[in-house]
């Protein structure tokens, strides 16, 4: 098991609430009242991150909880009528569907000098605050770790039929397809989904396959590195007998996904929603990210992230521009082969 050096705290999710952090103001208050938080991310690390922020600079956040592709669909139909001041995703791909509408507005430079390079995208309307990367998932016991295949493409060929385990419906799954997209072409995709048509076994979530891998129903799951280390963290409760195994060399299985923090463009509160996001990139927020019990990368330029996690460099990530993924192709792209 892996002895965390730092404290670990209660993680939560939720989707669809509306909750409001609120405290007293302080002489250097805005004049505003509330800034409105469309977030996608885990309610527990976004609201650790954002501790103080209300008592520092005096302005109270409403947040606005659910999934990453539901609030980007709902800023999109809003349009110009958002009520949204400040967007919050998981994963990348779905601050980019706001983007490329038009619907964001520029980070500060300040702000995203903050963070590395590699974790903002080239249009500059959005930046990384967090990171998850890529992993195998697989249980030593139903398969040797010189069996595992040489790159994530390799799961599409005929000899992974019915061994590998996909949460396919997940905004996280959908990321990594995004990622394959980016590096490989539409043509290579297609032919990688209809593998995985053929060969995968579907399941709901990243921990439930977690938990069929450590149970022998699957030997290798497609997931994000944090759940396994999440659970080590809490004695392997669900993956006890389930390893990581990171693939490295560039390859698409290492892709490295951001989650994002823009600001709306028709915001009528642009220096307090501005300022949320240069919160959130500050060290002192980014270490409170190493620090938690999310086992997320920082990604604040000289913040480490948690002693447990492998060093980012470490894992050999593709050079991805966050910006450039493509979610409305990658759904089509399973639907056609019947993944979704």
């Amino acid at each position: 098991m892996i002895r965390l050096r730092r404290a670990i705290t209660g993680l939560l999710t939720s989707t669809a609430v509306v909750v409001a952090l609120a405290a007293c103001g302080s002489s250097e208050a805005s004049d505003t009242e509330t800034l409105t938080v469309y977030s996608a991310q885990h309610e527990s690390l976004v609201r650790t991150m954002l501790e103080g922020f209300t008592d520092e600079t005096g302005i109270e956040l409403e947040f606005r909880d659910a999934n990453d592709s539901e609030l980007a669909n709902q800023i999109v139909q809003e349009g110009d009528a958002s009520p949204a001041d400040v967007f919050l995703t998981e994963n990348s791909p779905s601050i980019d569907v706001v983007d490329k509408a038009g619907l964001l507005a520029p980070v500060d430079p300040r702000t995203a000098e903050q963070v590395e390079e590699r974790y903002r995208p080239e249009s500059g309307n959005w930046v990384g605050f967090a990171a998850r990367s890529t992993a195998l998932i697989y249980n030593p016991a139903e398969i040797g770790e010189g069996e595992l295949p040489a790159s994530m493409l390799d799961l599409a060929e005929p000899a992974w039929e019915g061994r590998v385990a996909i949460a396919a419906g997940g905004a996280d799954f959908q990321a990594i397809v995004s990622a394959v997209l980016a590096l490989e072409g539409e043509d290579a995709t297609r032919e990688w989904l209809t593998g995985l048509q053929r060969n995968a076994e579907i399941y709901a979530s990243n921990t439930a396959i977690m938990k069929a891998v450590d149970e022998g129903e699957v030997p290798v799951g497609i997931t994000y590195h944090y759940y396994w280390f999440r659970d080590q963290a809490q004695n392997g409760l669900i993956g006890d007998d389930a390893r990581l195994h990171y693939f490295r060399n560039q390859d698409p299985g290492a892709f490295v996904s951001i989650s994002g923090a823009g600001v709306l463009a028709e915001s009528d509160q642009q220096d307090d929603a501005q300022r949320l996001v240069e919160w959130l990139t500050s060290p002192e927020a980014q270490e409170r990210l190493a620090d938690s019990s999310a086992l997320e990368y920082a990604v604040g330029v000289g913040v480490a992230s948690a002693e447990a996690l492998p060093p980012l460099a470490d894992l050999q990530a593709p050079d991805v521009d966050p910006g450039s993924l493509d979610s409305e192709l990658v759904t089509e792209l399973m639907q056609d082969v019947g993944l979704l």
